[in-house]
């Protein structure tokens, strides 16, 4: 089954928590580690990959911390994820046909390289500024309505 890592999904969280104070300024990664609920030291692992994408830059100093290099409606979920992930290759032979025999007789490769488009192009769609009205949205509706929301009752 395809799987997101760990890197891929806090990264995610890390960069809506940036996108949800583009107007307020830098963040401290110990500020987000606390509101994440994610060690800070595994936060520090994904600050590398995200900044060498070009989607964040650090600000020195104090009240320095992180930011958004641009606008979070500029920003897809395609580019966090692959920052973080890599390639969205469901398997090896999709951007390696050299790696099989049988790739140009191999009809189940078309139907990942199918996939793969498919994902592609859906989280091309996805923008950052739509990921932070969402998570405002689940937090402002708190914890009692997202658990009615999904069948369960709040007491249990």
């Amino acid at each position: 089954m395809l799987k997101l890592s760990t890197k891929g999904r806090y990264g995610t969280r890390l960069m809506i928590e940036l996108a949800g104070n583009y107007s307020v300024g830098p963040v401290p990664l110990k500020d987000i580690a606390e509101r994440q609920n994610v060690s800070k030291g595994y936060l520090e692992h994904i600050i590398p990959l995200l900044k060498s994408a070009g989607l964040i830059k650090s600000v020195r100093g104090p009240g320095g911390g992180y930011v958004l290099s641009r606008e979070p409606a500029r920003i897809t979920l395609l580019e966090i994820l692959g920052a973080l992930e890599g390639s969205f290759d469901p398997v090896d032979c999709v951007s390696d046909p050299e790696i099989c025999t049988r790739t140009g007789v191999c009809a189940s490769r078309d139907v990942w390289i199918d996939l793969k488009g498919i994902i592609t192009s859906r989280l091309k769609e996805i923008l950052l500024s739509e990921l932070m009205i969402k998570q405002d949205n689940k937090t402002s509706a708190g914890p009692d309505t997202q658990n009615s929301l999904h069948g369960k009752s709040a007491g249990r």
